[in-house]
């Protein structure tokens, strides 16, 4: 038997020697990288972790100590340590285990989060109940140097500061969040050994230095260790002290020997303490260190390789907006991209590449992002922001407020629109419709396919005013692309097909089920019309209204929140043309939050795919002719 196989909770490792702590975090990086490869996950930050996990449970008495894992994607030791082991196989399947901490998967997991910069706040929630309630356990964030960039974070830094409470912030240092960390946060350090002065003495001390016979390059190497030893030890402490907490670190975050006391000692600190700690993202896997942006977030993968088990051979959405964007931008100067540390998940590495220029990576900011690009758009420019779904309802008063108000050109390309599979509750793009089509002077898109989507990148840069594009993730339908992008004619729909006993109106991604679906209800006699939406505002109540008045029913069909979406948008425009005794269904996402599980099952369990829509079609055209009700 394995140690692993030996834990089934906190209390049992706690009865491991300390000396057998390496090999355990072997034994479980082996787990994670086993796992991982069949199913897909965060691999490399959670394999960064494991000693510090390992330290937390092992020193603090949980669950009645609480841990918040700020964004939570990196619990996976986690949650092999606090009795999941036997289904961790199960991660991030269907009715398994979630990919991030859950409060209803178990009682070690303190706070759902799946966006960075929540942590901290959090926790220090947690202690106040805590002191309300005259209780003594300790409550520790573990925050990634990324989310240091988050706003959020430095507020309730601030916060912590100032009230004094008990509370420990371990900053897990891997110099990197999800793309490259940057700001003048991160370049803290470097600047202040970077300038002038500094550089100078510098240099001159390499050139004294190598001028001593023998002994000039050991000791010009030992100098390089004692400045990188001084920015780690005497500058941070500067920015942490001031903000109110006891700054300690940083320390060597896999070698128990310096992690397990040090922790041990700030754990008696009755005070705000950070504890800065340095850890490898993806140690114990040479792939995952080699790339550890791919597999921060990565599908299953080819053990002995790295290599995705199943490479797509069609192009993915992301690639085929980001393509357009950098076509266009070869031809308007104006053009400027932004995205908040999602760089290679939203495809703006070739943008980046070919215009460095014009490109900008503000961190994990997301509401920054939004009145910057507000900001450029005052001045003439054309910014447009590439962003998830579910990361753009972090900026939804900026895009009211700065954005909006103004009536300014900023394009919002929605990446990961709609159902997003493994990752599940906190990551699905369900809201966006509903969120963006009651802003005024807002533009709101959905194409069916991806040919589409190069012409809505067009028509949103060529609008005098805000415009989103939302589409969906992975692999695209494959259709043959036209020569080159135009702009579509602003809010106009387009028949797919004509009918006259039901119509099914669909927006995005569903425009295609549906007119199978509509296939093969005419194999049944029953005539169905297709409406390509296109536009969710300004819907095209012209055409809407003129189908309606040609069918007996209709149905719409949308990947979004059914509730205030495009559904309830044309069920608005139906009833400001007249149109009120018209039987309708509306097919969407139910008032809950959509569990994790691959993106065609999930279609299939919410009626969003051809069978679906046929069947739903079908019973209410059955009903609205026969008064017959479905069984």
């Amino acid at each position: 038997m394995s140690i692993l196989e030996s834990i089934d909770s906190p209390a049992d490792l706690k009865r491991v020697p300390v000396d057998q702590l390496p090999l355990l975090a072997e034994e479980i990086r082996e787990q994670i990288i086993s796992v991982t490869s069949a199913v897909g996950g965060h691999l490399s930050s959670n394999l960064g972790v494991v000693e510090i996990t390992l330290a937390l449970h092992y020193l603090l008495d949980t669950p009645k100590d609480k841990i918040v894992w700020d964004t939570s994607n990196q619990a996976y030791a986690h949650k092999l340590l606090t009795g999941r082991r036997e289904h961790f196989h199960t991660l991030r399947q269907y009715g398994g285990l979630s990919g991030f901490c859950k409060r209803e998967e178990s009682i070690y997991d303190t706070f759902n989060a799946g966006h960075a910069g929540t942590g901290v706040s959090a926790a220090i929630g947690m202690a106040a109940a805590r002191d309300l309630a005259e209780q003594h356990h300790k409550v520790v964030c573990v925050v990634g140097d990324g989310a240091m960039t988050s706003g959020m974070t430095l507020e309730a830094m601030q916060h912590v500061g100032g009230l004094q409470k008990d509370l420990l912030v371990i900053l897990n240092d891997n110099q990197m969040s999800i793309s490259r960390n940057v700001g003048s946060l991160s370049a803290y350090l470097n600047r202040t050994f970077t300038g002038e002065f500094v550089t100078h003495i510098r240099e001159e001390a390499k050139h004294l230095l190598k001028a001593i016979p023998r002994v000039g390059d050991q000791l010009t190497r030992l100098a390089h260790r004692a400045e990188e030893l001084a920015k780690g030890l005497v500058l941070p402490g500067v920015l942490f002290e001031e903000l109110g907490f006891r700054y300690v670190g940083p320390i060597d975050g896999h070698n128990f020997e310096h992690l397990l006391p040090t922790l041990e000692n700030v754990l008696k600190l009755k005070r705000p303490a950070l504890l800065h700690v340095i850890t490898k993202k993806g140690k114990g896997y040479e792939p995952a260190v080699k790339d550890a942006v791919w597999f921060h977030a990565c599908s299953p993968f080819i053990r002995e390789t790295g290599q995705p088990a199943k490479p797509s051979t069609k192009p993915s959405y992301t690639a085929v907006a980001i393509k357009t964007l950098c076509r266009l931008a070869r031809e308007d100067r104006r053009i400027v991209a932004i995205t908040a540390a999602m760089c290679e998940g939203t495809g703006l590495t070739a943008f980046q590449k070919e215009f460095p220029d014009r490109f900008h990576d503000v961190g994990i900011a997301e509401q920054h992002a939004l009145t910057f690009a507000a900001g450029l758009a005052t001045q003439g420019a054309r910014p447009v922001v590439a962003m998830y779904s579910t990361f753009l309802q972090r900026a939804f008063d900026q895009v009211v407020h700065d954005v909006a108000t103004q009536n300014l050109p900023v394009t919002i390309l929605i990446d990961r629109g709609g159902l997003v599979a493994e990752d599940g509750t906190t990551h699905h793009g369900a809201f966006d419709y509903a969120y963006l089509r009651h802003v005024p002077n807002m533009v709101v898109m959905a194409p069916k396919d991806e040919n589409e989507l190069q012409h809505m990148v067009k028509t949103c840069l060529s609008y005098e005013g805000p415009a989103s594009v939302r589409y969906s993730r992975g692999s695209a339908w494959g259709v043959p692309m036209d020569v080159a992008p135009k702009a579509l004619p602003l809010g106009r729909a387009e028949l797919l097909r004509e009918g006259y006993d039901v119509a099914v109106v669909a927006i995005g991604i569903t425009a295609l089920p549906a007119l199978e679906a509509a296939e093969r209800l005419a194999d049944e006699g029953i005539s169905a019309a297709v409406v390509n939406a296109r536009f969710v505002k300004p819907l095209d109540h012209a055409l809407i209204a003129q189908v309606a008045r040609q069918v007996k029913c209709l149905v719409t069909v949308e990947e979004g929140c059914r509730m205030g979406g495009f559904g309830s948008a044309v069920l608005e425009a139906l009833s400001d043309q007249g149109i009120v005794h018209m039987p309708t269904r509306v097919l969407g996402l139910p008032d809950k939050y959509v569990e994790q599980g691959p993106q065609d099952l999930l279609r299939v369990q919410y009626g969003l795919t051809a069978d679906g829509i046929y069947e739903e079609a079908k019973a209410l055209y059955t009903m609205t002719v026969l008064g017959v009700e479905r069984q």
